[in-house]
């Protein structure tokens, strides 16, 4: 099992909107960054965690936990010429852009705020801290471990 980060903006897709999606399952599409695609298309598989950053808002923070219930396969936003996901250069043969379906898991009681993170010293190597724009992003089993325990005291 490997573990993850994932940012969104609340007010465009938030943690309460995964848990009340059907089955609080959701694809999790409209990543379009080389280096975070190729987490999602390499790295991700069914039965990985992730933590759940709400980015963009008033107080950053990590809020809860979801599940990747179905593996890599092509960000169907790409076709998709309405979307604003839409890419051109994307074809059935080569697609460009991937996703995952995500699975909510939990919400944490109290989040695990950025400023939390950044001030706390066993957690410097964070991928959040040091390549915060990333919008997927990976979390060693350390650091997974640490941080949950955090949000579960």
């Amino acid at each position: 099992m490997a573990y993850w980060l994932l940012k969104t903006e609340p007010d465009a897709f938030s943690l309460a909107d995964l848990q009340a999606a059907p089955n609080s399952t959701t694809v999790w599409d409209g990543v379009r960054n080389y280096q975070a695609r190729n987490f999602i298309r390499d790295g991700m598989q069914v039965g990985d965690k992730a933590f759940i950053y709400h980015s963009s808002c008033k107080v950053p923070a990590i809020v809860g936990v979801a599940t990747i219930s179905k593996g890599p396969f092509a960000d169907p936003a790409q076709y998709d010429a309405s979307s604003d996901y839409y890419d051109p250069k994307a074809t059935a043969d080569a697609p460009r852009w991937f996703s995952v379906d995500v699975k909510y898991t939990e919400t944490f009681a109290k989040p695990i705020t950025l400023q939390q993170i950044k001030a706390d010293p066993a957690i410097v190597e964070l991928a959040l801290k040091k390549s915060g724009r990333l919008s997927v992003m990976p979390v060693t089993n350390e650091e997974w471990q640490y941080l949950y325990g955090i949000a579960s005291k």
